[in-house]
């Protein structure tokens, strides 16, 4: 299965997009003997100010199937092997092409959400775009870790 990227926003060169290469690359590597592999990395951009609703257009404009999630801070609140195990699950049932979609700076559209196969928070607290672009990449290295059986996760 493909997983791939679909976030509101530009990433630049600094620390963040270092950490986002480095955990997509892992991801990557650990992944492929499990069936999970790296597909695109979507970035889309609202020039017009057209808020949230013009936001989701253009990301179903570049999902690559039918089948994705949103990091939405009133998603389910869940574990890292709760969160692998949902991945391997998707990837068990046959899904080609599984897209993990963060919004911008106003979180994800409404009906957008409404949508999505999964909405997943990281918690109560907001946190800003780039390091929920990073948590999220951790979290999917961290993920085929565990279905790989690696250490890297410590219970």
């Amino acid at each position: 299965m493909k997983v791939h990227l679909c976030v509101v926003g530009r990433l630049k060169g600094g620390p963040e997009k270092t950490l986002i290469d480095d955990y997509l690359r892992r991801f990557d590597k650990t992944g492929r003997g499990l069936g999970l592999s790296l597909g695109q990395v979507v970035e889309v951009e609202d020039r017009k100010g057209g808020g949230m609703a013009a936001e989701a257009e253009l990301i179903r404009a570049r999902l690559p199937g039918a089948a994705f999630w949103v990091m939405d801070e009133r998603g389910e609140v869940m574990t890292s092997p709760a969160f692998a195990d949902r991945l391997g699950a998707q990837r068990d049932r046959g899904i080609g092409d599984l897209a993990l979609v963060i919004g911008g700076a106003d979180g994800i559209d409404p009906l957008l959400r409404a949508e999505a196969g999964l909405a997943i928070s990281f918690g109560k607290m907001v946190w800003p775009h780039m390091l929920a672009r990073v948590m999220l990449c951790e979290q999917l290295y961290r993920a085929a870790s565990i279905l790989a059986g690696s250490p890297y996760h410590r219970v």
